[in-house]
């Protein structure tokens, strides 16, 4: 069976952005090396889910085993119809170049996004690597933490290492 990861953030990541992406590259690269994670899962979300598709898309440059696999709440449109023009065009380009998606439901509907949270957490066996304020503790980013957890995977939480590499508080970022 192949090993797998999900991701999950928020879908604003503040001014660390290239930190951010450092600290995904290093994990993600360390989790195909040293695990043999072939299969990354993303719920295609602004902000972190799109930094995390775009780390695994340049890591398959050299790693060509490795699958970008999307699991969607809803149509490209409904999900994108309140997004900026260079939101729908990053998320277009990933989609061209993922591997995989799933859609949840057709249309949006109230709950999707946790049905599509709870699919992430079902398919990774590894780990969930996220970017989340504990303090949003009532975030779909806690919840799907929240679910993770409850699985017995490992969470590694990119916000605390950028905080402790930083030595920024909390309001920092």
């Amino acid at each position: 069976m192949d090993k797998s990861v999900c991701f999950t953030g928020h879908r604003h990541i503040g001014k660390h952005k290239s930190q951010i992406e450092k600290s995904l590259l290093s994990v993600i690269e360390q989790l195909i090396v040293q695990r043999n994670v072939t299969d990354f899962y993303v719920g295609g979300a602004y902000g972190f889910d799109a930094l995390a598709s775009l780390t695994v898309l340049r890591i398959k440059e050299t790693y060509p085993q490795v699958k970008l696999n999307m699991i969607l709440p809803c149509s490209n449109e409904e999900q994108t119809a309140k997004w900026s023009k260079e939101q729908k065009n990053e998320f277009e380009y990933i989609l061209a170049h993922t591997d995989s998606i799933e859609y949840i439901s057709e249309h949006y509907y109230n709950g999707c996004m946790k049905v599509r949270n709870t699919r992430l957490v079902e398919l990774a066996t590894e780990c969930c690597i996220c970017y989340w304020n504990i303090a949003n503790i009532r975030s779909g980013t806690g919840q799907t933490v929240r679910m993770t957890q409850k699985k017995g995977l490992e969470i590694i939480n990119l916000y605390e290492a950028i905080l402790h590499i930083d030595n920024l508080s909390v309001n920092d970022i």
